[in-house]
């Protein structure tokens, strides 16, 4: 069966491989701190199914422990090595079953392997205490090699850390109308096209969360990311195929050419 992905807002996807279900970056939340659900429907239940829950890094809009709390008990979750530590919350997961992973180890689930691989992101749980751990991007390979950037910024050995790969999910936007270093706009992800290669690629982390009362300070940085990215990548790497869901939207990328 292709490789299927399915984007329910922000970094959260679920990847179905060789009949795997991995969940990235589960976030299941109407608001979070000063940030509100601004664009798609809360997931339901079916999104909370997973064989492996992969967590890139500390950030609460990354590492959402009440949303890791809905997972099915016997879950799989690879967190950051040093997570438990800076998140205390982790540690009240007992009906998961956790692991610690850093950048070049490699877990077999089912018919696949998760291998974490770097990225160039603040890896501190903001804004308490100077508790670090990696932020990670993870590569599922099964019947495709899926490329999960979580959060990061353009690094100079990201094509070789990461490694040849069919299909990128990257970040083009965040929720907020700036992005500091160690982020991925729609012009650095295009760019991160270039150095990658995949064949096809889908465009997350923008257009689902945004800060209460912000609505009129640069809309746009909210609503076009996705779009921005598509025509970009158009430019940079036209031989990549662009995926641009909806919040909820499933695509198999081998197919849909």
């Amino acid at each position: 069966m292709p490789v299927e992905i399915t984007w329910w807002g922000h970094a959260t996807c679920t990847v179905e491989d060789s009949d795997v279900r991995v969940l990235t970056d589960p976030l299941f939340a109407r608001r979070l701190a000063h940030l509100r659900r601004r664009r798609g429907g809360l997931p339901g239940a079916d999104a909370w199914h997973a064989d492996v829950a992969l967590v890139s890094h500390l950030h609460a809009d990354h590492l959402h422990v009440p949303s890791l709390a809905r997972l099915a008990p016997g879950t799989r979750l690879l967190v950051p090595r040093g997570a438990p530590r800076a998140v205390p919350g982790l540690r009240r997961l007992t009906h998961l079953r956790m692991t610690e992973v850093a950048p070049g180890d490699v877990t077999r689930v089912g018919d696949i392997v998760v291998r974490a691989v770097p990225a160039r992101h603040d890896g501190r749980r903001l804004p308490f205490g100077p508790q670090r751990a990696p932020a990670l991007g993870f590569v599922v390979e099964g019947e495709a090699r899926t490329y999960f950037a979580g959060d990061t910024g353009l690094f100079d050995a990201m094509a070789k850390e990461v490694g040849p790969v069919d299909v990128a999910l990257l970040p083009v936007g965040g929720w907020g109308p700036c992005l500091g270093e160690g982020h991925l706009d729609a012009g650095r992800a295009a760019e991160a096209l270039v150095r990658l290669a995949p064949r096809s690629a889908v465009p997350v982390h923008y257009g689902t969360y945004w800060p209460i009362g912000m609505d009129a300070v640069r809309p746009h940085e909210f609503h076009t990311p996705g779009q921005e990215f598509a025509r970009l990548a158009a430019l940079r790497a036209p031989e990549v195929a662009v995926h641009r869901l909806e919040h909820g939207a499933s695509v198999r990328p081998g197919e849909a050419r």
